[in-house]
């Protein structure tokens, strides 16, 4: 009956963790390696190997639960599990190790998780994301002031052929601007809608400078459902500002630079950070690879 108790304790956090959208260390760090370990608690595994394996098997049924009971979407799951697979190895591997010691009896490694799991609650209710920042950049065959016009606004772009994009995270389609000079609008619009881009800095052809007010979902989730709406879908991968430097090169080429800040307010930091670097990388590189084209074509 402990055991059953433990199980259905860790599925209900989890739970509470999704639906107030609570994504940190408890759910992403500690809750995989609880899981785990009641599953190396239950099954008894004869070898370290075997202890690695029930502990990923466990959260990979567990992530599988989530996306049938549409709780989650396959993109977030795949995401996850690069990380829930092998601390749920280290948390059944660990009530292997520990019950090969006289010292130590079956389930304490499964105990000794109730001190993490507060102190990770305790982060997570407390934590502040950082700011961080994307950089990208291009050559494009063409004079500063023939590649300003490209980069306030532009045509709209071909269907990507980028697997991410097609997996169903967001991707530009086009630009337009409302005005022009500090003050103006401009309006990038996405595969889940657009950006409004404010602008703070016109100084053509040089430097366009702008905040961001609105931001649309990251990305559309696949799920046996029709349409769910996971709360990290608004406001955890967060755009706050964004700029286009035009440098002039000596050969009558322009340096295009891309920059994006954001926020992303998941846990752990480094590993979500990894992700969201190469997601907003491959967005800057659409837009300038669009904007390379159509300036050096008006030649």
């Amino acid at each position: 009956m402990m055991k059953v108790g433990v199980g259905l304790g860790l599925a209900g956090l989890a739970l509470v963790m999704i639906r107030n959208g609570t994504y940190g260390l408890t759910l992403f760090v500690v809750l995989p390696v609880a899981a785990g370990a009641l599953g190396g608690w239950i099954w008894k595994p004869k070898s370290a190997k075997n202890a690695a394996l029930i502990g990923m098997a466990v959260n990979a049924i567990a992530s599988l639960a989530f996306l049938g009971l549409g709780f989650e979407g396959v993109i977030c799951i795949g995401m996850a599990l690069p990380l829930a697979l092998p601390l749920g190895a280290l948390g059944a591997w660990s009530v292997y190790a520990s019950a090969n010691k006289r010292s130590l009896r079956r389930g304490t490694a499964t105990m000794m998780l109730l001190p993490l799991t507060l102190g990770a609650l305790g982060f997570d209710a407390t934590a502040k994301p950082d700011t961080f920042e994307v950089r990208s950049s291009i050559e494009i065959a063409a004079p500063p002031d023939r590649v300003w016009k490209n980069v306030v606004s532009f045509s709209e772009l071909p269907p990507p052929s980028e697997w991410i994009f097609k997996a169903g995270v967001a991707y530009p389609i086009r630009a337009r601007i409302e005005g022009a000079g500090p003050g103006a609008v401009r309006y990038c619009e996405f595969s889940t809608g657009p950006f409004v881009e404010p602008i703070k800095v016109w100084d053509a052809p040089h430097l366009l400078r702008f905040s961001v007010t609105q931001n649309p979902a990251p990305m559309i989730e696949w799920s046996p459902y029709a349409k769910i709406m996971p709360r990290h879908l608004h406001g955890y991968l967060v755009s706050e500002q964004g700029q286009f430097l035009l440098t002039p090169l000596p050969s009558g080429h322009t340096l295009l630079e891309g920059t994006t800040w954001y926020q992303h307010g998941l846990w752990p930091e480094l590993y979500w950070t990894a992700w969201s670097q190469a997601i907003i990388h491959r967005i800057h590189m659409r837009v300038l690879r669009h904007i390379k084209d159509l300036s050096e074509a008006e030649r």
